[in-house]
């Protein structure tokens, strides 16, 4: 069986396979086609992937009518998926129900990384962990650039330097690793979620949590935040007005998955934060948690800077590209049948019947 991957469309930058992602298909009994220069903008070259196993092909045409599986980062464009044989397999890192339907068809079997269950065994295949560590890191340090001042206190002969003092919405992977990366530089650091559950991994991370009064734990059972009611908002409101105040940089994290980013960072809270200070907003895709926030733009208001990156791992693609690989390739393994030598839709399995997309009539 062979396996195959393209470029994606610009101003993409990570890819599905590496060097040594290609070595393991190999191993794995599967034969790796890649279009020419696939790695040349991370610095692999065609020579790195022909000595782990692959062969390169001259054009993206080539490789999708020569493959039964195809790994991308992005959802192909038209003209590439009419490029793929029928019956043949797609693996994607994500898919949008209110943008993508479209591309769906009974001809590709076509595979969501972002729709795998919270189970153990599909740890290691857990792109939106892998992707939003790398998110939250990279927020911390793009609003720090921004932020113009030193984030740690600082003792000088000519007086002292305070530190900054963050504050991160939404406690789950990217909120997290924010709270940790902040801490690292020296900051104060708050955070606030939904999820009571969090308080414990905040706090163990040296972060103080700011909990709404009297409410509960909204969380779902797969660990994901609830949808919270017009009371609980109007107390978080209340409670993040002074936070917002006080602080200097925010990073915006919160989502719902399958509906539109909550909005958490209102007007009043923006009016009322110091000159200088930033906003990161990353759920700005799915709507934004911030007021102002822009696709792709650092909109300025009050001297407060709102910035929404859409591809915050487009800063650091070479990083976010070898976990991607790797939680690709564990899917794949999970797919593929070496005794029967071919891949297997097993629809008892949680993994594939979760991720398979399904065409809607």
């Amino acid at each position: 069986m062979n396996v195959g991957s393209t470029k994606e469309k610009s101003p993409e930058k990570r890819i599905s396979i590496t060097p040594d992602t290609s070595k393991s298909f190999k191993k794995l009994g599967l034969n790796i086609f890649l279009e020419k220069g696939y790695g040349d903008s991370l610095g692999y070259t065609d020579k790195d992937y022909k000595e782990n196993g692959a062969e390169i092909l001259n054009n993206s045409e080539e490789v999708l009518s020569k493959s039964n599986l195809i790994c991308k980062v992005n959802l192909p464009s038209e003209k590439e998926l009419s490029n793929i044989k029928d019956n043949s397999h797609l693996i994607v890192s994500s898919y949008n129900p209110e943008t993508e339907k479209k591309f769906l068809n009974n001809k590709i079997k076509i595979f969501a990384l972002n729709l795998l269950p919270r189970i153990t065994r599909a740890q290691s295949m857990d792109v939106l962990s892998s992707q939003a560590n790398l998110a939250g890191y990279r927020a911390v340090i793009e609003s720090v650039y921004a932020y113009q001042k030193a984030v740690p206190m600082m003792m000088t002969a000519a007086g002292t330097v305070p530190a900054a003092k963050v504050l991160v919405v939404g406690a789950g992977v990217a909120g997290l690793q924010a709270i940790a990366t902040a801490k690292r530089l020296g900051a104060i650091v708050s955070a606030t979620d939904v999820r009571l559950t969090a308080k414990e991994q905040v706090e163990s991370l040296g972060g103080k949590f700011l909990a709404v009064e009297g409410s509960e734990n909204l969380e779902t059972k797969g660990g994901y935040a609830k949808e919270v009611g017009e009371d609980f908002k109007k107390k978080q409101a209340a409670m993040l007005e002074n936070a917002a105040s006080k602080s200097d940089i925010i990073i915006c994290t919160a989502l719902i998955p399958g509906r539109p980013a909550p909005r958490i960072i209102n007007e009043k809270m923006i009016n009322n934060m110091k000159s200088g200070s930033v906003i990161f907003d990353l759920a700005v895709s799915q709507g934004g948690n911030s007021a102002y926030s822009e696709i792709d733009k650092i909109v300025e208001k009050n001297g407060v800077k709102i910035i929404g990156i859409s591809n915050v791992m487009n800063q650091l693609p070479l990083t976010a590209s070898n976990l991607y690989a790797k939680n690709l390739f564990s899917f794949v393994r999970n797919l593929y049948s070496k005794e029967k030598k071919q891949f297997v839709i097993n629809l008892e399995d949680e993994i594939i019947k979760n991720t398979l997309l399904k065409e809607q009539n």
